[in-house]
């Protein structure tokens, strides 16, 4: 397939990036400073500013579909404004380019516990509120959504650059869930590796799983 990638350069999206690679697809990659990818082969790199539908649509046309790992930058003070403005101009943008299929990260903020969002419970740290409230929010205007035929991933609880679950790679293995967390036998926040969320949502592309819903995934 052709896809078109928002976020190559971030935490996720590196991974997407390399999954994608790796089974052999060809990738528009659409970056603020192409700088920051080295040349690959299968690999297309288009400078531009996902804020900008209309840079959106032009790296997304001809695709096969649109893969977002888009993240506004958790120090931006802004990230609430801005992480919407930038998922609303890259949904725009891929349904102006024609392209049905659109696969997105989102968050763990808009999992379900004992019928509660994650991001509106007590517990939930103030730090990433904001940033989690945006795509909680993303999620539920995707609901609504009826020209894309989408999908979105919402990583464990336990998720994060420095956990342990990071050290493990790329297994290939994983387990899926739907809007509960997923959690470990001991009770513990399930987690996986950035390499193995890439392998859940490059599965999802190919097999066209999870079409109009959203899933959770963790070892």
């Amino acid at each position: 397939m052709k896809v078109t990638l928002i976020g190559s350069t971030g935490f996720v999206g590196a991974a997407l990036l390399d999954e994608l690679l790796r089974r052999g697809h060809e990738v528009v990659a659409l970056v603020r400073d192409p700088a920051n990818l080295a040349p690959r082969p299968h690999l297309q790199v288009l400078q531009g500013d996902v804020m900008d539908a209309a840079v959106v649509q032009k790296a997304a046309t001809g695709s096969d579909a649109v893969l977002s790992a888009y993240n506004a930058g958790w120090t931006n003070p802004n990230i609430y404004e801005d992480f919407l403005k930038g998922s609303q101009a890259i949904e725009a943008g891929t349904r102006a380019a024609g392209v049905a299929r659109y696969l997105v990260v989102g968050g763990a903020g808009s999992l379900y516990v004992n019928g509660q969002q994650l991001v509106d419970s007590p517990e939930f740290p103030a730090a990433i509120k904001p940033g989690a409230s945006a795509a909680r929010d993303m999620y539920s205007a995707l609901q609504k959504e009826s020209a894309l035929d989408w999908t979105l991933l919402s990583p464990p609880v336990g998720f994060h650059g420095g956990s342990a679950a990071q050290s493990q790679g790329r297994t290939g293995q994983y387990r899926t869930g739907k809007d509960e967390p997923l959690w470990q036998a001991d009770g513990s926040p399930g987690d996986i590796s950035a390499a193995d969320l890439a392998v859940a949502l490059v599965d999802a592309l190919e097999q066209h799983l999870h079409s109009k819903a959203r899933f959770t995934v963790a070892y």
